[in-house]
């Protein structure tokens, strides 16, 4: 990989802002794709995103910013995908035919709601992109805490091992410590139970359930994640390092967790509708319930807490009743 291989950051909410903040000083090169015309000229007026992160400030010299991501994508030798998992496809129907060209690097913890895919999986199968060009950044982190330059973690998943030590090069800062993995699959299923796991702490705070219950809903949480995992990636990992468990701790335990507010919501009595109405960001645990129980049919794995979630969300059950009956589960 070349030091100055030039970048773009495609997407506009709170984890792309990060990025580019984090980014910026250490690339010679960086674009950066918003949708919204009237967002753009916002940044670039006043050094910081109107909608997300609004404290952050962007040293908006070294950063390209256009609303065209046919023309940000063509000028890039790595595009970094910060794009919620459910608008992914449609987003990126302008760079098919590009995708398989470039190095991708996917900083999204979501699902493909269209094909129950991760995004390297979805990239693979349904544009042709070779593993050996895709590369993940996983946590634990809060797009927050990195943008008020708190001391965070981030794991580079990949088999390319020129592409993460170059995108670890391009995140780190005084600030900022990154570790590498090649376990793709795992660190991205990972990434997208804890999500789900981060919903049901949020509907038993909500529901008065205190620190004892919590701490035995986590470390259920881990054993269960480390059961799917291993029915989907049959490898041989370590489920305490960070990119799996410290992920997880901090999305069930933040304020900062979107999927832990989705479920104190839901807790508090609000429908999943209006509760999802009622945040600005996307809750990529919500869709990631639906399709990690579609491809838990399939797998002989026990999931009790992923399917108390989908209880709550899908099928209309009482929060209350459902966290009872996961009580009497768990041990």
């Amino acid at each position: 990989m070349r030091k100055n291989s030039s970048i773009a950051i495609l997407g506009s909410g709170s984890w792309a802002t990060a990025l580019v903040k984090l980014i910026s000083p250490n690339s010679e090169s960086l674009s950066w794709w918003v949708r919204d015309e009237a967002s753009i000229i916002h940044i670039q007026l006043h050094q910081h995103n109107p909608k997300y992160l609004t404290d952050a400030e962007l040293d908006i010299e070294k950063v390209h910013i256009d609303n065209d991501i046919l023309k940000i994508s063509k000028n890039a030798d790595i595009l970094i995908l910060a794009i919620p998992s459910a608008y992914l496809a449609e987003a990126i129907i302008p760079i098919r035919s590009i995708i398989k060209e470039k190095f991708i690097v996917s900083a999204i913890k979501g699902i493909i709601p269209e094909t129950h895919q991760t995004v390297g999986e979805y990239l693979h199968s349904e544009i042709g992109m070779d593993y050996s060009n895709f590369g993940a950044i996983l946590g634990p982190c809060h797009a927050e805490e990195v943008a008020l330059e708190k001391l965070s973690y981030l794991t580079i998943a990949s088999k390319n091992k020129g592409l993460s030590r170059l995108i670890s090069k391009k995140l780190s800062s005084s600030a900022i410590q990154t570790n590498r993995t090649e376990d793709i699959h795992g660190s991205e299923y990972a990434s997208i139970l804890k999500n789900i796991y981060a919903i049901a702490a949020g509907v038993s705070q909500s529901l008065g359930y205190g620190d004892n219950f919590q701490a035995v809903l986590v470390s259920n949480s881990m054993r269960e994640m480390k059961r799917f995992i291993k029915s989907v990636s049959p490898l041989k990992r370590d489920i305490s390092k960070t990119a799996y468990s410290g992920d997880l701790f901090v999305t069930m335990y933040s304020p900062f967790s979107r999927n832990r507010t989705l479920g104190s919501l839901i807790g508090k009595g609000y429908t999943v509708r209006s509760a999802i109405l009622e945040m600005s960001m996307v809750a990529e645990g919500y869709f990631a319930t639906k399709h990690i129980r579609n491809i838990k049919k399939t797998k002989d794995v026990k999931m009790p807490i992923a399917s108390a979630v989908y209880k709550i969300l899908y099928e209309n059950r009482s929060p209350k009743k459902v966290l009872s009956e996961l009580s009497e589960k768990l041990s």
